[in-house]
């Protein structure tokens, strides 16, 4: 880790905080669940229109069509023009 210091003692690393979302993604081709991360003081807006090709996720189930699991994983970059919807877990209503 790098740890730089301004003429004011203000400390600068390289490391980024954010906060993870539970969120609902679907692509393509899968639906998933899992988390994106937001800085702080960013809307999940914000992250999905950043100029990278891909959106990290962490902690993600992959479902086939019939709802069932595929597969787990830790982390997983996806294809952000493969995107079709992503919504925010807390924000679905039953």
């Amino acid at each position: 880790m790098t740890i730089n210091y301004d003429e004011k003692g203000k400390i600068y690393t390289n490391i980024v905080a954010k906060e993870a979302i539970l969120a609902r993604i679907q692509t393509t081709t899968h639906y998933m669940e899992g988390e994106i991360h937001v800085r702080p003081d960013c809307r999940l807006k914000d992250e999905l229109d950043l100029d990278e090709p891909f959106l990290a996720l962490t902690n993600v189930s992959v479902f086939d069509a019939n709802q069932e699991v595929l597969f787990r994983t830790s982390f997983m970059a996806i294809r952000r023009d493969q995107l079709v919807w992503v919504t925010l877990e807390d924000e679905i209503k039953r």
